[in-house]
């Protein structure tokens, strides 16, 4: 029954137009659209500077001479270098939103530790004897002018270098963008290949060619090495206990017994 007004007649409702209200829905898929590509800007930009930044900063170092300015230099080279992790680690958890596992960061463990040891021990005292005996047969140049380079830096230095620069080129490497490209390619043999690529290619301005293929083949056991265990602290250990040998620990030794020949 229909309630009658005063004029007797049936009150019945209009259609009411409709209005063109947004969806939600389609709003909602915009915004995941929009933060998708927000993000893979945000990835473009941390791969860029995780794999071209070490070259950048090897030349601005490698320039430094002998004098007054060398050291506010190099010291320039190694701040710019924990600047630089810290800007890729920034883009990563709060651009991509990334965890600290999805860059290969987690706490080191005991396993850790040990894994670290092993591998450092393997690339000190079997893949460095062999690599130096092929480079001297084939009369290939060794390490001698990036050493040549170091002398005279105070030991402080030298611990330093080696203590930012193994963890730094872990971390931009084979922990950001080796996860990164994985996730991208999907390919574990693009991951890898592409950083280790630009990984020996930022040693050439400090070593030369020569040595920074040997450093193309010790990189890429450090490459195979994270693949397989994803754990980053190990790698870290090993790289940098390497170094230390190298840069530091056998250039003392040679100078002793320098010093005792004479």
């Amino acid at each position: 029954m229909f309630w009658c007004g005063s004029n007797g007649s049936a009150d019945e409702a209009s259609p009411q137009p409709r209005r063109s209200v947004p969806s939600r829905q389609v709003w909602r898929w915009n915004s995941i659209v929009r933060r998708l590509a927000f993000m893979e800007a945000a990835t473009a930009v941390g791969l860029t500077l995780a794999l071209l930044g070490p070259l950048l900063i090897a030349r601005i170092g490698e320039g430094a001479q002998p004098g007054p300015g060398r050291m506010p230099r190099l010291l320039g080279a190694q701040l710019a270098l924990c600047a630089l992790v810290l800007l890729v680690l920034t883009i990563a958890f709060s651009f991509e939103g990334l965890t600290w596992r999805q860059v290969g960061l987690r706490a080191p463990t005991f396993t850790s530790v040990v894994y670290g040891l092993v591998l450092a021990g393997f690339l000190v005292y079997v893949y460095g004897p062999t690599v130096h005996w092929l480079l001297s047969r084939f009369q290939l140049g060794g390490f001698e002018l990036g050493l040549a380079k170091l002398q005279g830096l105070p030991l402080w230095y030298l611990l330093l270098a080696v203590l930012i620069g193994g963890a730094a080129e872990e971390i931009l490497f084979r922990g950001y963008a080796f996860e990164s490209l994985t996730l991208i390619t999907g390919s574990l043999w693009l991951a890898g290949a592409i950083p280790l690529l630009l990984f020996a290619i930022a040693h050439v301005p400090m070593w030369g060619w020569p040595a920074s293929l040997t450093i193309l083949l010790s990189g890429a056991i450090l490459t195979v090495w994270y693949a397989w265990h994803r754990d980053l602290s190990a790698n870290i250990i090993a790289h940098c206990l390497t170094d230390f040998v190298g840069l530091v620990l056998a250039p003392a030794i040679q100078r002793r017994r320098g010093r005792r020949d004479v």
